[in-house]
């Protein structure tokens, strides 16, 4: 896939109530939302366009499945330019590079099973845009860009800072073995900065934060899953300063994929929260091609980065915040606030 390269794009848009907002993230997604669907054509819309008070903003997944949206597939080039400046809204510029990387892999993952038997659909164009509610009314609204590997969950409700979770990346493969792209590995910071705060740990660290099973063969705090995992491994408060440094760099490396002026405001809730009940669990060989797993975990939020399947080049990760995915607390608020006019 020929990854797009965007340029500035001049959003004329104005927003119907042209209200005062407090924040920039949920002006900007809101004014690449709408630009997008005024392009769109009925039968389009139709596609794109889900109530937010409906099932369909909570069901979502990471596996390649049929799913409701609208597919790149299906876009015109300037749709497909305006869906990735939506997608823009929401990310950093690292992450938006690894997702549309994340997108790319799957013309690889096409190769690689050529000739195969009972295999998905492999297409980089398989990735669909869904919104929900009305982008910048003064009712929340949300949208998703998922496919295969990838979905990233958005949630805005008046001038407050939106929520990004859940939050999925994978790549399959984890590291590109041969062709022209040998050697590409997308989530490569993930990987090596949990192996190196591992690996940093005295033999009596290890001694609690290595967990004593098999790496699990898949991430515990998937769509599916109703009761949250629990803290397990090392807590902060028993980790030097430099481990403290490392896993705060960790922390960083999944917040910041997502746009930094949120990111910043999620980092700085984890911090006032306090680090010293945040704990750290590892499972698996710590060598690389070596299926292995690990952790972070505090009261309300979950990292969580899983490489076991075939043969340990196979990489699922997600952040999950167990108060304010799909804007819980944000809607909360939101409630509390139109009841206080």
């Amino acid at each position: 896939m020929k990854t797009l390269r965007l340029l500035p794009l001049v959003l004329s848009f104005t927003l119907a109530a042209s209200p005062i907002w407090a924040h920039d993230a949920s002006l900007e997604m809101a004014q690449a939302a709408s630009n997008f669907l005024v392009t769109l054509t009925p039968e389009q819309k139709a596609k794109v366009a889900f109530d937010f008070k409906g099932e369909e903003r909570t069901n979502w997944h990471f596996i390649p499945r049929a799913r409701k949206g609208l597919p790149i597939k299906e876009m015109t080039q300037e749709q497909r330019l305006l869906a990735h400046a939506l997608l823009s809204t929401g990310l950093s510029h690292r992450g938006y590079t690894e997702a549309v990387s994340i997108m790319s892999l799957e013309a690889v993952l096409a190769e690689l099973e050529k000739g195969k038997n009972g295999t998905p659909t492999r297409d980089p164009e398989l990735y669909y845009v869904s919104i929900f509610g009305t982008p910048g009314a003064k009712d929340a609204w949300g949208w998703r860009v998922e496919g295969h590997h990838l979905s990233l969950n958005f949630t805005a409700a008046g001038d407050a800072a939106p929520s990004m979770t859940p939050s999925f990346f994978g790549t399959n493969p984890g590291e590109v073995r041969e062709g022209a792209r040998k050697g590409t590995r997308i989530l490569a910071h993930e990987e090596e900065l949990g192996r190196a705060l591992v690996k940093s740990l005295t033999d009596e660290q290890k001694k609690t934060a290595i967990l004593p099973i098999e790496a699990p063969k898949e991430i515990l705090n998937d769509p599916k899953r109703v009761d949250h995992s629990k803290p397990e491994g090392l807590p902060q408060s028993q980790l030097t300063p430099e481990q403290t440094a490392q896993l705060v760099g960790l922390i960083k490396e999944y917040i910041g994929r997502h746009r930094p002026d949120v990111a910043a405001e999620d980092w700085a809730k984890i911090e006032k929260a306090g680090l010293g009940n945040v704990y750290f669990a590892w499972a698996g060989g710590l060598e690389r091609g070596q299926p292995h797993y690990y952790r972070i975990q505090g009261a309300t939020f979950v990292f969580e980065y899983d490489n076991t399947q075939n043969e340990a080049n196979h990489v699922h990760s997600i952040w999950r915040d167990f108060n304010n995915d799909f804007g819980a607390d944000l809607l909360q608020a939101h409630i509390l606030q139109d009841h206080a006019k």
